[in-house]
């Protein structure tokens, strides 16, 4: 038996990612014992992964915050005897933890995060524009280097199945023969929100219909104003924030539908669970390699302009000024692909 250390700290996407790789790890060597190190508020991800997983966490914010908590850090792990570990994040943080395995003997393996591609493919002039590799391959790719290749079979946290529903029903009633739509409308970055008036039709549009309910999923004061208002014009509308803690909302997210979501950590957290996502993309690409999980590129709405993707994560300021990749997208397009998904 080996014990493994997979490192990812963040973000909540990205880590959500790991989550088919360290799964099928797991599946494909039972013998073997795999801690994943993360932030803490993450541990949620893998409660429902196979028996020899088991998650670390790291207080970033406090005790291991520092080089002095780094230290402190390593000292904890270096107690566990690991026997390789993993690097999925290769940030600072990370490059000095494998540093300090690597000098006491242990085999150490890093992302190769593929900067060179990305950086061509949202260069203003001269795109190239092709396909990188996805994280998870990337995330394969460094247990690979560690002599653990590994055949990506993960379906969803809750193997054929679905989550407990008796733990939701109190929030969120029972289902019957409704359609279940959640709406995640927002992310971190500008360059991958949709409009919020034009979603507010996509919103009503559905809200409108008898046998469909709307679920909002998000997060912050800012998204919790804009869900006030909706859900007070839209009675049918149930906003989630502060309704559900992350491994009750990845419960939900199994018995809807499908889900409406940005480039953003609710597209994986929905790939999780083996739910359809109709996702919206603008400053960035899936040709990026951050699709979800299983998801089919028929489901993407996106535009054909010259200028995008002009970032990876969507953080850069538009060079138009207009955000038109997003703007000229037409409510109704997003509307047809959710109707695709539930009739």
């Amino acid at each position: 038996m080996a014990r493994i250390l997979i490192i990812r700290f963040s973000a909540l996407g990205d880590v959500a990612m790991t989550v088919p790789v360290v799964h099928s790890l797991a599946a494909e060597y039972p013998q073997h014992e795999i801690i994943v190190l993360s932030r803490t508020a993450l541990q949620p991800l893998f409660l429902k992964l196979p028996e020899n997983v088991s998650f670390y966490g790291a207080d970033l914010s406090g005790k291991h915050k520092g080089l002095r908590g780094l230290n402190s850090l390593y000292a904890e792990l270096k107690g566990l005897h690991f026997d390789y570990v993993a690097d999925f994040h290769d940030i600072l943080r990370a490059k000095y933890l494998r540093w300090r395995f690597r000098l006491d003997g242990v085999p150490v393996a890093a992302i190769c995060k593929g900067r060179a591609g990305k950086k061509k493919l949202v260069r203003r002039h001269h795109k190239v524009f092709e396909k990188q590799e996805s994280s998870f391959r990337r995330y394969a790719d460094v247990l690979e280097k560690l002599g653990l290749p590994v055949q990506l079979k993960f379906t969803s946290i809750y193997g054929e199945g679905k989550g407990d529903f008796s733990q939701i029903e109190p929030v969120v009633g029972s289902k019957g023969n409704n359609k279940w739509i959640g709406i995640a409308p927002f992310a971190k970055h500008k360059g991958k929100i949709y409009p919020v008036e034009q979603q507010e039709r996509v919103v009503a549009y559905f809200a409108a219909m008898p046998d469909v309910k709307v679920f909002l999923l998000g997060g912050g004061k800012s998204e919790k104003e804009v869900f006030d208002r909706w859900t007070a014009k839209y009675p049918s509308v149930l906003s989630l924030i502060g309704k559900l803690k992350m491994d009750t909302e990845l419960n939900l997210m199994s018995h809807l539908d499908v889900i409406l979501s940005m480039d953003s950590a609710n597209m994986h957290l929905a790939s999780l669970v083996n739910v359809p996502v109709v996702s919206v993309w603008g400053a960035t690409h899936p040709y990026a390699g951050f699709m979800g999980w299983k998801q089919l590129p028929a489901n993407t709405v996106q535009l054909d302009l010259s200028c995008r993707p002009c970032s990876v994560y969507g953080q850069k300021p538009c060079w138009r000024g207009d955000y038109a990749c997003l703007r000229e997208i037409k409510p109704e397009e997003i509307i047809a692909k959710i109707e695709e998904n539930i009739r």
